[in-house]
This record gives C-alpha cells, sequence and structure tokens, in this order.
C-alpha cells in the first residue's frame, strides 16, 4: 500500500510543479503582451523614412513666386513686378527653423530703373500647429546690393553700387500636402540700409515681397 500511495504523491507533486510553471509562464506572456499594448497605444509606430509635421533636424528648398513691391525712394523709380526667390530652411526644432533667402529682380519705370540683389537669413517661429497647417511670423538679417538709375542734370545716372546690411520682417503659413512637399503664403519686407553716394542723392528704400512658395523636405 505505501508503494502505490508513494507513487501517488510524486505524480501529484510532479503535476503542481509543471502546472504552477506554466501558470507563470502564461501570466508573463499575457503581462508582455499587455505591455506591448499599451505601448502601441501611447506611442505610434512610425517609419524612419516617414516626415510628420513637427518633424525634426529636416532640410527643405524651394522657390517662391509673387509680387514685389517697391516702398520709398525705389517706388519712384520703379515699378512693381512678379519676381521668383530661391528658399532653404532647417528645422532646428520644433517651434523654430532657419529660413535663408536669395532673391535679384530688376524694375523699370520709364527711364528709370532700380536693381534689387538680396541675400537674407531669419528665423521663422511658429505661432502654433494644427495637424499639417502652421502660421509663423519671421524676422532676421541679410545682405543687400541695391542700385537705381535716374535722371541726373537731364542724363541717366547709375548708383554707385556698394553692399550693405539690412533687416526683413514677415510672416506666413505653411500647408503640409504629403511627407516630402509643403506649400504656404510668406509676405517679408526687406529694408537695405541707405548706400551713401559721391554724386546726388543716397540710395534708399525698402519693398514688400508677397509670395506663394512650394517646398520640397528631404
Amino acid at each position: 500500500m505505501k508503494k502505490p500511495l508513494m507513487q501517488l504523491l510524486v505524480c501529484l507533486l510532479v503535476t503542481f510543479l509543471v502546472g504552477g510553471e506554466a501558470l507563470a509562464q502564461a501570466k508573463k506572456r499575457n503581462a508582455k503582451e499587455k505591455l506591448e499594448q499599451e505601448e502601441k497605444e501611447v506611442t505610434p509606430i512610425i517609419s524612419p523614412n516617414r516626415l510628420i509635421p513637427g518633424m525634426i533636424n529636416v532640410h527643405s528648398i524651394g522657390i517662391g513666386i509673387g509680387q514685389t513691391f517697391l516702398l520709398g525712394d525705389f517706388e519712384e523709380h520703379g515699378d512693381n513686378k512678379i519676381t521668383v526667390e530661391g528658399l532653404y530652411t532647417y528645422s532646428a526644432s520644433y517651434s523654430f527653423d532657419l529660413l535663408l533667402g536669395l532673391h535679384w529682380s530688376e524694375h523699370k519705370f520709364r527711364d528709370d530703373k532700380v536693381k534689387l540683389l538680396g541675400s537674407t537669413f531669419g528665423i521663422k517661429g511658429k505661432i502654433f500647429q494644427y495637424d499639417s497647417f502652421a502660421p509663423y511670423v519671421v524676422g532676421g538679417l541679410g545682405f543687400y546690393y541695391p542700385k537705381i538709375t535716374r535722371q541726373l542734370d537731364g542724363e541717366a545716372t547709375e548708383s554707385i553700387g556698394k553692399a550693405v546690411f539690412g533687416y526683413n520682417l514677415g510672416g506666413g503659413v505653411d500647408l503640409r500636402l504629403n511627407r516630402r512637399v509643403v506649400v504656404g503664403v510668406l509676405g517679408q519686407y526687406h529694408n537695405p540700409f541707405d548706400v551713401k553716394q559721391d554724386y546726388g542723392p543716397d540710395v534708399e528704400g525698402s519693398y514688400f515681397k508677397l509670395m506663394m512658395l512650394v517646398m520640397y523636405t528631404f
């Protein structure tokens, strides 16, 4: 009688140990699956190659096309016209981007002429971001090379060209169409510092650019 009883006890002990181990493994699997599910709900899985609104450390190049409005002395010697500008941005943070611009244009009015060349540096500060829509303000400095051809003593005389410092202010809005393409609108005021002249009046004036933008992000 003792031998069958011992066998029964051994079987019960083995069953208890095996069952306990299987139950522990099942609990671990359930806990791991629950944790993974919670992480998926909190943090969406994003492919490393997929760009999303507000993503940082990305570059963009593009073009702006719109109207340049001459102000001050420039307005008296040139006419407003449609111009083009090359643009580059770098997303330094979720709130601020670096904005570089390069533009050149020639504006004629009768026998007078205004030439504008500018290389600008600015910081874009996002006001807020809703989905793919982001309005912003921009401000910065730049190098300008303005020249005016005007009538002096009955002759068309071109001003002495000189590179000068200046500032720019503006604002706009970006709309991301997909992970690569961004469209938007930018209004930017440029004010080059005065260019002194040995003969005739100094070159002074400012201008405002209102542009539609298309940017490619990489």
